[in-house]
């Protein structure tokens, strides 16, 4: 069966002005491509960055997925994004967004390993916000499934849009009995919103979840879900080996 036979991929970002964001994404695309060869992934964007969704969706090969790059619901996911395909590809499938999920769970701790991670560090999970309460109630979940994984608590804070602010979380933490404060970046790729984490003072933080395994992995699941697929979303033995380490791989935060 040809790559068009079995439908297109669309992974639909929002965009960015960092050419580090692009190439980051660009980067996870071609994670995504590797899990499952031969079949077609476009990566696109809803504005900003180039190409668009609305150019794309027209002349791509049926049945086409969309998959929202995006970690919690919000105006993009519910409003720009349904506007956007109804108009320009009515017939695709749109899966819901990424977060939270276990896989996403996997990744930031595993960076957080990397930053340096002591048993003792208070941990905040940063994201960028939004005014969809509904958007923030997935940051929070998706910080109650890293304070499982660490077992330690997880304050959920926000760049903009929502409350507790990163600021406002870090000064109630520097009052508290914690040594250190690690900042885990609930963000996909450099930009606007890393600089502001990065910039909050905390004594370590994390990189973006960037071109991950288990967010590769993530993707494909939602598009299994989407287009009502039975293959499983964890096939990754045919991904090049120098990525980064399996989706399983367990992680030693201490």
């Amino acid at each position: 069966m040809t790559a068009s036979a079995r439908g297109t991929l669309v992974i639909a970002a929002h965009g960015t002005r960092s050419a580090a964001g692009e190439e980051t994404l660009a980067r996870l695309a071609a994670v995504v491509r590797g899990l499952r060869p031969g079949r077609r992934v476009e990566l696109a964007y809803l504005e900003i960055s180039k190409p668009l969704l609305a150019d794309v969706l027209p002349w791509l090969p049926g049945p086409v997925t969309v998959v929202p790059l995006l970690l919690a619901g919000g105006y993009h996911v519910h409003i720009d994004l349904p506007d956007v395909v109804a108009r320009a590809r009515p017939d695709a499938a749109v899966a819901r967004p990424l977060g939270p999920d276990p896989l996403l769970t996997h990744a930031l701790a595993r960076r957080l390993a990397r930053a340096g991670l002591r048993p003792a560090d208070a941990v905040i999970l940063g994201a960028a916000g939004s005014s969809d309460p509904a958007a923030l109630a997935d940051v929070r979940a998706a910080a109650r499934l890293l304070a499982v994984r660490l077992s330690r608590p997880v304050t959920a804070a926000f760049a903009t849009g929502g409350e507790p602010t990163v600021g406002e979380a870090l000064a109630r933490m520097r009052h508290g009995p914690a040594p250190r404060v690690a900042l885990a970046s609930y963000l996909l790729a450099p930009g606007f919103f890393h600089d502001r984490l990065s910039s909050a003072g905390a004594d370590l933080v994390t990189e973006p979840i960037g071109a991950d395994l288990d967010l590769a992995a993530l993707v494909w699941a939602r598009h299994d879900q989407a287009a009502g697929s039975s293959r499983s979303p964890l096939m990754i033995s045919s991904a090049p080996a120098s990525l980064e380490g399996p989706a399983s791989a367990p992680t030693n935060i201490s």
